[in-house]
């Protein structure tokens, strides 16, 4: 029965890939700029760059570690700002990296992930969602993504997103198939952290914006990052792109995929009527 559920996800998965090719007469009107989302991840130290990009201009999320020493203030602060605030979900690697407090593993039973995850969501104030944190072994096992899901859901209007930490990760997959509200990350801004190399990913994420309609970045708070961002961020209106809010690109997807079935639906009728 699980198999069903996952194959089923991963058709899912294949129609909202499928959107990124959708003929632009089918495009829904209402978001004709591109969209780009970004999110800051590891946040919730005594580190002044984690304060500068709380306080940094436009809709940019942020990512809290659980029970990290500055979580509680700085979230608060950035909800102060009007910042989305995300929990940054520590997940087992495969490489067992040291994970910080309130770690999920492989080993656990149910229980005691619900409850890891349970402190975890009440350690960050304002929370909205969830992303996960390395989780490059935890994200490929469906039967804990399941859990996660579940969890999700329990606790009222929370998106997720998945990092792809690993290209084997179910976990969107999973939560296509559990009906929760999810994103996948496009574009790591800073997995190079030369300066020249974070340009670069932004410019990309750019591009990949202008080419499908959305993109979704992830950072970290390092020097060259901040940089970047304080310096392309005030010209994303002259380059054509709206920074948005990543519950709003999930609901730009949704309505994106519902003008997909549409035409489809359209299409299918069209043929139907032309045959003799």
């Amino acid at each position: 029965m699980k198999n069903k559920k996952i194959a089923a996800g991963y058709c899912s998965l294949l129609l909202v890939l499928s959107l990124f090719t959708v003929p632009a007469s089918a495009m829904d009107e209402s978001h004709p700029m591109p969209v780009i989302a970004i999110i800051i991840d590891d946040l919730g130290s005594h580190n002044p760059r984690h304060e500068k990009i709380v306080r940094l201009p436009g809709a940019i999320a942020c990512s809290f570690l659980p029970m990290n020493n500055a979580t509680i203030k700085l979230a608060k602060l950035a909800h102060s700002y009007n910042k989305e605030i995300l929990l940054h979900l520590p997940m087992e690697s495969v490489a067992s990296n040291p994970m910080g407090p309130g770690g999920l593993t492989l080993d656990m039973t149910q229980q005691e992930f619900v409850w890891a995850l349970q402190q975890d969501l009440e350690s960050v104030p304002h929370v909205s969602g969830i992303n996960n944190h390395m989780g490059s072994l935890l994200t490929q096992h469906p039967g804990h993504m399941v859990w996660l899901m579940e969890e999700i859901k329990r606790n009222g209007e929370l998106f997720f997103v998945d990092s792809r930490t690993t290209h084997a990760s179910v976990a969107m997959t999973v939560a296509l198939e559990e009906g929760v509200p999810s994103l996948q990350r496009d574009i790591f801004l800073d997995h190079d952290r030369d300066l020249e190399s974070v340009r670069k990913q932004f410019m990309k994420t750019i591009a990949r914006a202008r080419k499908r309609g959305t993109a979704l970045a992830i950072g970290h708070p390092y020097q060259n990052t901040v940089t970047v961002l304080e310096e392309m961020l005030p010209q994303l209106d002259s380059m054509g792109v709206r920074l948005v809010p990543v519950s709003e690109m999930i609901q730009h997807k949704r309505e994106r995929r519902k003008t997909w079935q549409a035409y489809l639906s359209r299409s299918q009728k069209d043929v139907k009527n032309s045959k003799p």
